[in-house]
């Protein structure tokens, strides 16, 4: 579904990321785990056209990434929650909510979908025409993921969703993940906590220093591999 091949990202003098290679099958969960400054933020921005290039491929379902801007790789099925969230604070959850479905005409089926997302996310509900900037981060997480979920992915990228995050809502996003991962959707998910991403996906690619260092199934890593190790590298 997703390939990415010899992938280099170059901010100036900075080489942020050096020549990897990764892959998502449709209906997978995959990891992208690492420490702060590993590359992963610049991966999925490589893929969502917000960072350009200078070498490598990047195909979704058979359609080149390079050099799409980002309107059109959520018209391909994409759709990235961005660490840090990125709502509009002065918005409404209701206008938040219907900025996510902006790119789709059929508003009955909006509609449907927006019902799933409140049994997926009730507070949502709760708070339909509260300020989205008075949301806790929790909320503002779920708010996150609910917007993106609304121009209906067929593949959802998501950057550190759980940063910042109290543990009993960690909790709460990766149970919509498994939710989510039920009814079809694709997810490339990036995140430092390596031990819960690594038990949770089905398969993880860890970055090290631009470079991915270790790579296999959830059971290959739980099993056989020592993150922390790894992630040192000594």
């Amino acid at each position: 579904m997703l390939k990415v091949e010899n992938l280099d990202v170059r901010y100036g003098r900075t080489h942020a990321v050096h020549g990897i290679s990764l892959d998502v099958d449709e209906g997978e969960l995959v990891g992208l785990i690492g420490p702060n400054g590993a590359g992963k933020t610049t991966t999925l921005s490589a893929i969502f056209g917000l960072v350009h290039p200078s070498e490598g491929t990047i195909t979704f379902e058979g359609h080149s990434l390079i050099g799409r801007a980002p309107e059109e790789i959520v018209g391909l099925g994409i759709a990235l929650v961005p660490e840090g969230r990125h709502i509009f604070g002065t918005l409404t959850v209701a206008e938040n909510l219907q900025l996510g479905g902006t790119p789709r005409k059929d508003r009955a089926g909006f509609q449907t979908d927006l019902a799933r997302i409140f049994e997926l996310f009730p507070i949502l509900k709760a708070c339909y025409s509260r300020s989205a900037g008075k949301l806790s981060g929790g909320e503002q997480q779920q708010l996150a993921i609910a917007r993106a979920l609304l121009s209906r992915p067929r593949m959802l990228l998501l950057d550190e969703p759980s940063l910042g995050l109290a543990p009993r809502v960690i909790d709460l996003v990766f149970d919509a993940l498994a939710e989510l991962k039920t009814q079809g959707v694709t997810v490339l998910l990036v995140e430092q906590n390596a031990a819960r991403t690594v038990a949770f996906a089905d398969r993880s690619y860890l970055l090290r220093r631009g470079r991915i260092a270790l790579s296999g199934t959830r059971d290959e890593l739980v099993g056989q591999v020592d993150l922390a190790y790894a992630y040192l590298g000594v």
